[in-house]
């Protein structure tokens, strides 16, 4: 049976600031290699800086409702999904998943996604597809090494997490989503993968030979949570 494996793209992997072709690039190739393995994926992609730029753009202009600045936004993630979608070439669906609710069919290798309605996060996407196809791990690349106990960025003795449970883990973060919420991974898509019994990786989606192994199932740096 062929492995379909589930990844959620962060945005800040794809355009920090500007685009990362250095690293669009060796995604690109990492991928194309594991598909030539027999494997096929579902990316979803984040929105990055474009999302930003132009959410803070439309607030600095004027009084905007934060529902349609939640479309920019997921706009800004199914851009990126449709420029993804071109650089896969024939190895990728024609059409980016715009509804995870609605059944998919990978014809190719891989299908891209990107956001789909204002309160959900491309997150919970990642895990309403792992559902659909039954995968049991979404991976969730970011620009970070693992998951923290607390905000690294605030917290001088945040502690790094290699292993933990779906309870220990929810009992970090918020009950609610928002977003604008920073969290390693969304508590309401962290919420239905425990339901599911989805195993969720975080990882520094950059490390590209660390991403490899985690690919082929070799030891590699991250936080696993199931």
């Amino acid at each position: 049976m062929e492995e379909t494996i589930i990844i959620s793209l962060g945005g800040s992997l794809i355009i920090p600031e500007e685009l990362d072709v250095k690293f669009i690039k060796s995604f690109k190739s990492l991928i194309v290699d594991q598909v030539a393995l027999g494997k096929k994926f579902v990316i979803i992609t984040g929105g990055g800086k474009t999302a930003r730029k132009y959410q803070n753009a439309a607030k600095d202009i004027q009084a905007v409702d934060s529902a349609e600045l939640d479309w920019v936004g997921i706009y800004a993630t199914r851009f990126n999904a449709e420029f993804f979608k071109t650089l896969f070439g024939d190895l990728a669906n024609k059409e980016i998943i715009l509804d995870p609710t609605l059944p998919v069919k990978i014809e190719n290798s891989i299908v891209l996604g990107g956001g789909w309605k204002p309160g959900w996060s491309t997150d919970y996407d990642a895990v309403i597809l792992a559902k659909q196809f039954k995968a049991h791990r979404v991976l969730n690349l970011s620009n970070v090494d693992y998951a923290y106990d607390k905000d690294p960025n605030k917290f001088a003795d945040a502690k790094k997490i290699e292993i933990i449970s779906w309870t220990d883990y929810r009992s970090l973060i918020p009950a609610e989503w928002n977003p604008g919420l920073s969290s390693p991974f969304d508590p309401i898509a962290s919420k239905m993968a425990e339901e599911e019994s989805i195993e969720v990786v975080i990882l520094n989606g950059k490390n590209i030979a660390n991403l490899e192994k985690c690919l082929n199932k070799e030891t590699f740096v991250g936080t696993i949570i199931s």
